[in-house]
């Protein structure tokens, strides 16, 4: 039985942080602030995938109060989303993701971070699709304060 997660995240762009989208350091002057590495592109598909198994979100797994997850690799997320997936004996059919944001150009780095998100979750990267938009300059995603990223995933589960 097919099940369809969706997931969003947005962080604030700051200085004195790297910017890593989908695993992959873009070398950009700001970077995402969060606990994390706020790879924002990596927290939204794992969200779509436990909301697709119907669990908790990426919070209750790496729970922002933890110090343990404190400038983790987000790479650790989307293992662990991997991991609760053949838990439920389930297998990814196809994953689609947008990235939002004015700044650094995405596409020159989808085949990378295709190739990184991918092998973090055990899935044929053909079954991934990772595109990128701006917000036409219109709000704080256009005034470049921060980035934010959509995904959705449809999971195989037994009935």
């Amino acid at each position: 039985m097919i099940h369809v997660g969706i997931g969003y995240d947005v962080h604030r762009l700051v200085e004195g942080r790297k910017l890593i989208l989908g695993g992959v350091d873009l070398h950009h002057p700001k970077g995402l602030d969060g606990h994390s590495d706020a790879d924002v592109l990596s927290h939204a598909i794992c969200d779509a995938i436990f909301g697709a198994l119907g669990e908790g979100d990426i919070g209750h797994y790496f729970p922002n109060t933890d110090p343990r997850w404190h400038n983790a690799s987000s790479k650790l997320f989307l293992q662990e989303a991997a991991r609760q997936i053949s838990f439920h004996d389930g297998h990814i059919v196809n994953l689609d993701a947008t990235v939002i944001a004015e700044s650094p150009r995405i596409a020159p780095h989808i085949h990378t971070m295709k190739a990184v998100i991918s092998e973090a979750l055990g899935m044929n990267p053909r079954r991934l699709g990772i595109k990128a938009t701006t917000n036409e300059g219109l709000g704080f995603l256009g005034r470049q304060e921060g980035i934010a990223a959509l995904a959705m995933v449809s999971v195989d589960l037994p009935q």
